[in-house]
């Protein structure tokens, strides 16, 4: 691949890295770093609690993804695929457009660790992102009427205006409803056979060309969704409770911080509050971790609950501590596999 054309095609990446650095320092130079610190301090031991929660929704998700394999695949083995999670959540939470490279990876990956076919692994990978994407929705909508209260009062503060709680329920709504309809789409149609009919109608030659020499793989790509629910749609309910139990470790992981800190939220509000950050977080994507970004969230929301500014940069800094801890994980599973970052690059050339 040209060096330069895979420069410009990442640059909105670096863009976004570079005003999340900016964001974090403006950040810093406000905050109460030496209070934080002491807070942090009189935790002790008890801060590697804040592990587990991460750990839980790794292993929620790696449960739900090992039952969207087409039923031809077998059983997965729920250790690998568990590090395969890893790699590509550190992958795509890290490098800038880090999306872009970890998901193509996972279907390698599942070939190289389980002799998974790449088309099973993509057709996983496609109703995996719809599932995943409709229980953030569902998530957003558990979140605000849990919180709508909170959500409301702090709307002022965090929006410049009121009506907080009607955003998150309308935004979580179109979020569900979204995803929902474009997995029935998939799971009940040809969808990948009607994308390539529309395809072909391009005025370029060497496209149609392309794109004619590999109908089949079209084809194949809509048998292989097919098998996903070979047992009925309700099959797959399970396995949305599943991502909604995963998006849901956020808030517990916020809940414990907070309670390792003594501060006294309730769950609602802190569920509230998380689901608020999740949304901005997945509107700024191209800002790997939402850096920055996620942190200015919080302190409007922390500034119209009333906690102090020390217990604010603590906070954050336990998050993003815990953050780097895991995916130095990531990173070290990656070393000691030999995994390369442009192995997603022959999953996509092999799967085109």
């Amino acid at each position: 691949m040209n060096p330069v054309n895979k420069a410009g095609r990442n640059w909105p990446g670096y863009a976004g890295l570079a005003v999340g650095f900016i964001l974090i320092g403006i950040l810093l130079s406000n905050m109460d770093l030496a209070g934080a610190f002491r807070r942090i301090n009189a935790i002790g031991f008890a801060s590697l609690l804040i592990l587990l929660p991460f750990f839980g929704l790794h292993l929620l998700e790696t449960v739900a993804w090992g039952r969207l394999f087409p039923k031809g695949v077998g059983r997965v083995d729920l250790f690998r695929l568990f590090k395969i999670q890893v790699v590509a959540e550190t992958v795509s939470m890290t490098l800038p457009a880090g999306v872009a490279v970890g998901e193509p990876l996972r279907p390698w990956l599942c070939r190289r660790f389980m002799g998974v076919p790449l088309p099973d692994g993509f057709a996983s990978i496609a109703v995996r992102k719809l599932m995943l994407g409709a229980a953030q929705g569902i998530y957003t909508i558990m979140g605000a009427f849990a919180g709508f209260s909170i959500l409301q009062a702090a709307s002022s503060k965090v929006l410049g205006f009121g009506g907080l709680g009607f955003v998150m329920f309308g935004a979580g709504a179109f979020v569900a409803l979204s995803f929902l309809g474009m997995l029935l789409m998939m799971l009940n149609g040809n969808a990948a056979v009607t994308l390539h009919r529309v395809m072909v109608r391009v005025p370029f030659r060497k496209v149609r060309e392309w794109l004619l020499d590999r109908e089949e793989g079209f084809a194949e790509t809509d048998r292989k969704l097919h098998g996903v629910k070979s047992d009925g749609l309700v099959g797959l309910l399970p396995v949305m409770a599943l991502y909604i139990a995963a998006w849901m470790m956020l808030s517990v992981e916020s809940y414990l911080i907070l309670h390792l800190l003594g501060i006294k939220l309730a769950f609602s509000q802190v569920l509230a509050f998380d689901t608020a950050m999740l949304m901005l977080r997945a509107i700024f994507f191209f800002i790997p971790s939402g850096l920055g970004v996620q942190e200015l969230g919080y302190l409007a929301f922390f500034g119209a609950l009333g906690v102090s500014a020390a217990d604010l940069a603590a906070f954050l800094l336990l998050r993003r501590a815990k953050e780097v801890v895991w995916y130095a994980i990531g990173y070290i599973v990656m070393f000691l596999e030999g995994i390369r970052l442009d192995d997603a690059q022959q999953a996509q050339g092999e799967g085109a």
